[in-house]
């Protein structure tokens, strides 16, 4: 029978909730995505919390909270430790994404669901696995047979569409792609996967159509540049190191172009360590900055218009001028974004550029209505130093904790060393002690009783002694000829030191810079608290959303998902208009099962080819001629099966087998083949797609039929010409170049 798959969908679907579903192949649980929202929403985790013991491994698709907000949270508290599997840029733009987070959450409110060192240790243990594009991974123990492979979204830097395959079936796991190339990113290669068992994709973009590229971006300047002129400034809430790389790009290049002076600044807790990481990982971009970097050495993300900025304070203390933030949070819940937009909200100058769809509850998507509010509410908080009786109440607090964690320390030694000395008086060896020198000669007849207290300040006895004794430990070194042996990798700095982004514990970041109220944030060496103040905030600046996702519309959805043709399909993570919208489009158009389940609805899409295990017999086996095909070996092979004891074995057949055609198997490239023949003296140019062999010889590749409409097919090669010694010749060659079987 075919591989068992069930699909549990544990948040977003039918709304645009975080993501998070679980995916079970042969009984191996897949936790696909663990998203979690800007709010931190406890709630949204519950269906989390009641599977997370049996997942055996997390699969990550985008550094961004709705794909992996979630993760920390769940290894400290619900109990998940499998194995993570993701990109590198995923990884690192990840646990930089969840430090912005924090940072903005511990400045405003006394934010205890996760820590910085929650994060690291998330991000970075033993049990995370960094994949390449195309790289597969053999799953072992309870996931052996189980291949999984990331690909190419499109979306964000490493997003990532993921293929399990197991006894040659795929699974495809596709969210939030884009079909397009931008600036910094390569289009999804999505399409280029036929025929898959299961597709699990989204419906995010299925209702939305967004006009030319081109367009957008001059739209988009142009809004910016009109703010700009009329002495206004332009905010853009965006997320920590996900689309605000490619806005930052498109700033970059305009003004690069036209000479621009009005300032820009990039204004988040991580910019300047975000870019860092960036300007490393330009292999995991598009082709062209690749090869522009391979020739003229110029990082593309050397932003020569735009100031990294880590503190509102920096901000500050600018010139009041027209300008350009780009200022995280995206949903101005938290963040620096909140804090500009409520100063510069009720300037008629100024503009709030939104460039994607903010998530619900939030106060982004409040003012994306449409009309927008024309006042909202907000909290506005802000963590100030304790001083005065608060301050002595807190000191006198902590001191009162110290006091009693001193007291339970000094029980507990004194226990462990009575109890140390109590069993291991009896088994050791005694030892002479002069009684008299323990003892001051006027000592009381109390004092020299059969029982005596000894005060051991600094150390403890050994536990094989009745007295107390100096510690002493044997520093003997190991000398050669050339003096002291010594052991160089007591020198070399870990690599999980090296490898670490962000070295919070000294209040400092990899390449860049954190200001004096986040160090004291980091250390907690400032007592503090935080004053909350609700006011009422007058929206007369502009509004304005533009289409910025990097995902594909929802023309080209159905268009890839056309071609792609799956099996079956389950439709997640989208309004229930969308999806029930592309639901009904596939029912009519794609194929018959398409599913779109609730939250922890375990809906069944096994495979309806049936696929049986059999053995080959040691008979058949060694009657088979086996030929070398790169680095596989192939050969023909006849039997007849037969079932014994719940095993199919196939044997070899009772009568001699019918002779084979012959058959040329491997993948012919006429480039490889002009090579061959030029080496051989023979005159060869391509010529309208096909290979011009000699004078009256031609070499083309057509391809079958039945590749049209997306199923897969063979491609033949034809040779045309004239019957010549010449002809044959170059049929010659050209069989070299396969195998025959």
């Amino acid at each position: 029978m075919g591989t068992s798959v069930q699909v549990t969908p544990l948040c977003g679907v039918y709304n645009e909730n975080p993501l998070s579903y679980l995916v079970s192949v042969d009984g191996f649980n897949f936790l696909v995505d663990c998203g979690w929202n800007d709010l931190f929403d406890v709630n949204l985790l519950q269906p989390l919390s009641r599977v997370c013991s049996k997942v055996d491994a997390v699969l990550l698709s985008h550094p961004d909270v709705l794909h992996l907000g979630a993760l920390a949270y769940a290894m400290k508290h619900l109990g998940l430790s499998a194995p993570v599997y993701l990109t590198e840029p995923v990884l690192r733009l990840g646990q930089l994404t969840m430090y912005d987070h924090y940072f903005s959450r511990k400045q405003m409110s006394d934010f205890d669901l996760f820590s910085l060192d929650d994060v690291d240790s998330a991000f970075q243990n033993s049990n995370v696995t960094s994949l390449k594009y195309s790289q597969n991974f053999h799953l072992t123990g309870k996931g052996e047979g189980i291949v999984i492979t990331p690909y190419v979204a499109g979306h964000l830097l490493g997003g990532t569409i993921w293929k399990i395959t197991k006894d040659g079936e795929d699974v495809i796991y596709a969210v939030d792609y884009n079909h397009r190339k931008e600036r910094h990113l390569n289009g999804t290669v999505l399409e280029s996967f036929v025929r898959p068992a299961v597709l699990i994709t989204d419906a995010f973009n299925a209702l939305n159509n967004q006009p030319p590229r081109r367009q957008r971006e001059q739209d988009f300047i142009d809004v910016i540049l009109k703010a700009l002129h009329s002495d206004g400034n332009a905010l853009l809430p965006v997320d920590s190191a996900g689309r605000a790389l490619e806005l930052l790009l498109i700033l970059e290049e305009y003004w690069t172009q036209h000479h621009l002076s009005f300032p820009i600044y990039f204004l988040t807790n991580v910019a300047s360590s975000t870019i860092d990481y960036i300007k490393s990982f330009l292999e995991w971009m598009n082709d062209s900055i690749a090869k522009s970097f391979e020739h003229t050495r110029d990082n593309i993300f050397l932003l020569k218009n735009i100031t990294l900025l880590i503190s509102k304070s920096e901000l500050e203390k600018i010139p009041d001028t027209p300008k350009v933030v780009l200022a995280s949070m995206a949903s101005l819940e938290v963040g620096f974004s909140h804090d500009i937009f409520v100063e510069w909200a009720s300037d008629a100058k100024n503009i709030v550029l939104f460039t994607e769809r903010a998530q619900f509850g939030t106060l982004a998507r409040m003012l994306q209505v449409d009309p927008p509010p024309k006042a909202v509410k907000v909290t506005v908080s802000k963590r100030v130093p304790l001083v005065g009786d608060e301050l002595k109440a807190y000191e006198e607090e902590q001191d009162r904790l110290r006091k009693e964690e001193a007291m339970k320390a000094s029980i507990k030694k004194e226990e462990d060393i009575k109890a140390a000395g109590s069993s291991d008086i009896s088994a050791a060896e005694p030892m002479v002690i002069d009684a008299t020198s323990l003892v001051p000669m006027n000592a009381g007849v109390s004092q020299l009783g059969s029982k005596r207290e000894i005060l051991i300040d600094g150390f403890a006895p050994s536990p094989a002694s009745v007295g107390p004794m100096f510690p002493f430990y044997d520093c003997t070194a190991e000398w050669d000829e050339y003096g002291e042996v010594v052991n160089p990798d007591d020198y070399v700095a870990k690599a999980e030191d090296m490898d670490r982004p962000f070295m919070h514990e000294f209040g400092g970041e990899a390449g860049g810079r954190v200001d004096d109220n986040t160090v004291h944030l980091l250390l907690d060496s400032t007592p503090s608290k935080v004053v909350s103040n609700e006011m009422t905030v007058p929206v007369k600046c502009g509004l304005v959303y533009m289409d910025f996702e990097g995902r594909s519309d929802g023309r080209s959805i159905k268009s890839i998902l056309s071609h792609v043709a799956p099996l079956k399909l389950v439709l997640v993570h989208g309004s229930a208009e969308a999806t029930d919208h592309l639901k009904q489009h596939c029912l009519k158009h794609l194929c018959q099962h398409v599913y779109a389940p609730k939250v922890e609805e375990t809906i069944d899409v096994t495979s309806d080819l049936s696929a049986y295990k059999v053995q080959l017999s040691e008979r058949l086996m060694s009657d088979v001629l086996f030929k070398k095909l790169g680095d596989y070996e192939i050969a023909w092979v006849d039997g007849e099966v037969e079932k014994a004891d719940d095993t199919l074995s196939l044997l070899p057949l009772s009568s001699p087998p019918s002779p084979h055609k012959s058959v040329l198997v491997g993948d012919l490239k006429l480039a490889d083949l002009k090579q061959l023949l030029s080496s051989k003296g023979i005159q060869v140019e391509f010529s309208g797609g096909a290979l011009r062999c000699g004078e009256h010889v031609t070499v083309r590749k057509v391809g079958d039929s039945a590749q049209k409409g997306g199923a897969t097919g063979t491609q033949q090669v034809v040779v045309e010409g004239p019957l010549s010694e010449e002809f044959y010749k170059i049929r010659e060659h050209l069989y070299s170049m396969f195998y025959v079987l």
